[in-house]
């Protein structure tokens, strides 16, 4: 036995359409499967991408770490090269300081741009804020 229904949903279920509770208890069904399944996809393809930047950031890491050791041939490299007219510890003398000189210069230049970064705050988007503000007050008092 079915439960007594208006005249408005019988009309409906005549007419092949269902009463408005329902669909809107269906689409609030489809509408929370559907962001439940736009999750489940964020989260893997979020996996995925996590992966790739672990293995890029290795990949990167093994790079760094080999072109170091270029460097490094390379400085011994410049050492035998200068070895050749001079004694050996007069050659290895010379690429210290030269290396030595390189690192001052980009010390300082390294300490000059994190003085001009400081203080580490957004002032001007500090200042934008108290603008606004004040605005937003003068256009309260009128």
């Amino acid at each position: 036995m079915q439960p007594p229904s208006t005249a408005s949903e019988h009309s409906a279920r005549h007419a092949g359409q269902e009463p408005v509770s329902e669909l809107v208890q269906r689409a609030s069904q489809q509408l929370t499967e559907l962001v439940r399944g736009e999750l489940r996809l964020a989260q893997a393809e979020m996996k995925e991408k996590g992966k790739r930047y672990g293995k890029g950031g290795g990949l990167f890491g093994g790079a760094g770490v080999v072109g170091f050791l270029m460097l490094q041939a390379l400085v011994a490299t410049a050492i035998a090269a200068l070895a050749v007219p001079l004694p050996v510890w007069a050659a290895a003398l010379i690429v210290t300081a030269v290396l030595g000189v390189i690192a001052a210069v980009l010390a300082l230049t390294g300490k000059k741009q994190v003085s001009q970064a400081a203080p580490p705050m957004p002032e001007q988007t500090i200042e934008n804020v108290k603008a606004d503000v004040a605005q937003i007050k003068g256009s309260a008092h009128r």
